[in-house]
Order: C-alpha cells, then sequence, then structure tokens
C-alpha cells in the first residue's frame, strides 16, 4: 500500500556521500566498459566482416566470464574487508580493459572480453553489497538510484565521448579512455574509501563451499535470484544490435548516433533520482509493475518501427529508457534486502553471476534470431525479441511479487 504520509527522508552524512560517489563512479566505469560494446557494435562488424551470432558471443564471453567468476567468488565474498575485494577485482578490470584496447584481432577480442568479465562481473556485486551494508532499507532507493546513474552517465558522457573517438582513432580507442578514468577512480578507493568489515562480526560458515551451498539452498534468496536474471535476460536480449538496428534498419547515421546515446543517458539522469525517491516512498513492486508494463509497450513500437524521423527515433529511446530503468531501481532495492548481512556478500555474487550467465544466454539466442543477410542490410527478426521480452517481463512481475511478498512477511515477524 502506498504511503501516503511517510516521514520525511533522512540526509546523508558527508562520507555516505563520497561513498555514493565513488561507487557510482566505479559503476560507471564498468557499466561503460560494457555498454561501448553496442555502439561499438556496427563499427566491430563491418571493420572485423563479424556475422550478427559472431558479435553476440564476444559480447556474451564477457557475460559468461563474469557469471562463473561471480559463482567462483560467492563462497569468499564474505570472509573478506569488501574495500580489499572490490581493489582487487578493480585492478584486473582495468588490467582486462586495457588488453581490450590493444586487441588487432577477433580471437583476442574474445580473450580479453573473458578477461575483463573475469573481474568486472564481480564488482557490480561487490557495490551492492556495500551499498546494503552501509545503507538501511530507507535510504537503499535513493542509494540505487544514484550507484545507477552511472548507466545514464555513460550514456551521457561515456558513449559520445567513447563514439567520437573510436570515429578519429579506432574502435579500441574507448576502452583506453576507460582506463584512464577507472585508474583514478582506484586511486579514490584506495586512499579514502574506509574498510568494510562489519559482516566480518556475524557468525558464518567457514568454509566457503558450504557457505556457496547454503545461500544457494536458501528458497527464498532463489526467488531473488530468478527476479534478478529475468530482468537480465530482457536487457541483453536486445541491446547488442541497438547501434546496428539504429543504422542499418532506422537510417539514423554515424553522425547521428552520438547524440542518440546522449539524449538517452540525460533522460536517464534526470529520471533515476526521481525513480529512487518515489521507491523509498511508495510501495516498491507497484512501481516495478507500472514501469514494466510502460516498458513492454515502447518495445514492441520500437522493435517494429521503419525508417522515422530522427526525433522519432530519440523520443522512443528515452520512453524506452525510462521504463528500463524505472524497472531496475525497485527490483534492486527489493532483491538487495533478501539476505542476512552473513550472507549479503555470497547472495550479491551469486545474484550477480546468475544475472551475468543469464544475459550471456539472451545475447547468444538474439544472435541466432537477428539476421543481417549483408554488412549493410537491414536486421531481421529484431521484433521477434521484442515479443520474447513481453514474455520475460510477465514472468519478472510475478517473481518479483513473491519477492515482495517475502520481504513484507519479514518485517511483519519483526514487528510481531
Amino acid at each position: 500500500m502506498t504511503e501516503i504520509n511517510s516521514p520525511p527522508l533522512s540526509k546523508f552524512t558527508s562520507y555516505q556521500i563520497f561513498v555514493i560517489v565513488i561507487l557510482a563512479l566505479t559503476q560507471f566505469t564498468v557499466i561503460l566498459d560494457f555498454m561501448i560494446m553496442s555502439p561499438l557494435g556496427d563499427m566491430l562488424i563491418k571493420s572485423m566482416d563479424l556475422s550478427p551470432s559472431q558479435f553476440g558471443f564476444a559480447v556474451s564471453s564477457y557475460a559468461f566470464s563474469a557469471g562463473i567468476s561471480g559463482l567462483a567468488t560467492a563462497g569468499f565474498a564474505d570472509r573478506f574487508d569488501r574495500k580489499k575485494l572490490l581493489l582487487f577485482f578493480y585492478i584486473g578490470f582495468i588490467l582486462g580493459t586495457l588488453f581490450c584496447g590493444v586487441t588487432t584481432s577477433y580471437p583476442m577480442l574474445i580473450a580479453a572480453r573473458i578477461i575483463t568479465g573475469l573481474f568486472g562481473g564481480v564488482i557490480g556485486s561487490i557495490s551492492m553489497a556495500i551499498g546494503a551494508d552501509l545503507f538501511s532499507l530507507e535510504k537503499r532507493g535513493r542509494v540505487m538510484g544514484f550507484i545507477q546513474m552511472g548507466f545514464g552517465a555513460s550514456q551521457v558522457l561515456g558513449i559520445p565521448i567513447g563514439l567520437y573517438i573510436a570515429n578519429m582513432w579506432g574502435w579500441q580507442s574507448p576502452f583506453l579512455m576507460i582506463v584512464g578514468l577507472a585508474t583514478i577512480v582506484l586511486i579514490g578507493i584506495a586512499l579514502k574509501l574506509k574498510p568494510i568489515t562489519k559482516h566480518l562480526e556475524v557468525k558464518s560458515d567457514r568454509n566457503p563451499i558450504l557457505h556457496l551451498w547454503h545461500t544457494l539452498a536458501n528458497r527464498e534468496y532463489r526467488i531473488g535470484f530468478m527476479a534478478t536474471a529475468l530482468l537480465s535476460i530482457g536487457g541483453f536480449m536486445m541491446m547488442p544490435w541497438g547501434s546496428a538496428f539504429s543504422i542499418n534498419n532506422l537510417h539514423v547515421t554515424k553522425e547521428q548516433l552520438p547524440l542518440l546515446f546522449m539524449v538517452s543517458g540525460v533522460s536517464t539522469l534526470l529520471i533515476m533520482p526521481l525513480v529512487g525517491k518515489f521507491s523509498d516512498k511508495i510501495d516498491k513492486f507497484k512501481l516495478f509493475t507500472i514501469a514494466s508494463i510502460w516498458m513492454m509497450v515502447v518495445v514492441v513500437i520500437y522493435t517494429n518501427l521503419t525508417p522515422v524521423p530522427f526525433w522519432v527515433v530519440m523520443t522512443l529511446n528515452v520512453l524506452m529508457m525510462i521504463g528500463i530503468m524505472s524497472r531496475i531501481i525497485p527490483s534492486m532495492a527489493l532483491v538487495s534486502t533478501l539476505p542476512q548481512m552473513q550472507d549479503r556478500g555470497a547472495f550479491m555474487s551469486i545474484n550477480s553471476s546468475l544475472q551475468q550467465i543469464a544475459g550471456g544466454l539472451a545475447a547468444g539466442v538474439g544472435g541466432l534470431i537477428v539476421v543481417q543477410k549483408t554488412k549493410n542490410s537491414p536486421l531481421e527478426h529484431y521484433n521477434t525479441l521484442g515479443y520474447l521480452i513481453i514474455v520475460i517481463s510477465v514472468l519478472g512481475i510475478i517473481t518479483l511479487y513473491r519477492v515482495s511478498k517475502i520481504i513484507k512477511k519479514e518485517k511483519h515477524l519483526k514487528k510481531v
């Protein structure tokens, strides 16, 4: 039920603001590294003479390696200072991204994406665990909203700048740009972030394998994992071919493409803090459901588009991004509430892992469905992906409803 007379939102301390900013910047670099593959897709496909399925594998190789890394890390995730864990994986992510920046062939690209995924895929779960450790549920919607602003910022700043320098110096150059920025963020984490060890005071399984097993065996946790996986499948299924669809089907020019991503990103930056506040004031599941229905309508329209004026393409992209991001914030806030503190690192690692694996499968399946007969011909069957996303989104609503019921039941029991 919506809270009409909700209490005023509590303020953040200066250190909490720093934590939010540094986690948002960390997410920005990791998301940009992954997201840049989509706008570079048309350039990569043509420069390396790739098929849609080969490009889909380049995207999914990152996701699969990130998923494997998440599962391998889950048993150890609650046994270390979260700051040290973040530093270790962020250094590995920077080195993997550097490898992407010096890649000259398709096999090298696959190897570089696998290495980057092994490290980068775990960083999101560590960031979410830090956010859940340091911020109460009453603040978590706003925190998730600001942290996830890295997604919008990557479109406003990272992707347009990345595309600009890619057009000047080749598709590898955006990865070198990310390395430079991530190195600055790494220094900030090392110097300013305090150790995060409160979870080490809580009794937990000493054996990492047992800890992993107990986390996986928890029925309520598994419902949360399923909700996140369904959310991921929808995004990965369409995203890799976004630039190729815009250029070859909607006749968006390469000069217009950075503007398209920038406008979508600005809308995301504007909407996400508002969604974060709403999710702290009203029922998170209701917000997720409204956003899901919104997104489903826009996705069907967009994936069936033929060449239209550029402003129409921009408008639909903005509407679609509003729906997508308005789903992510309330769902992540709800799912992050499921685990107990002693399980939080393992839960977030497994959650991130299954999210990546599900996304990798979706990208692979999408590559098999989408067809492009020649380098410059329109993509075929892109609308089929849109219809599949509707089915997946409905399943996602049902699953997150179960998550919401579990949380409300636990809150009721605590009051009793």
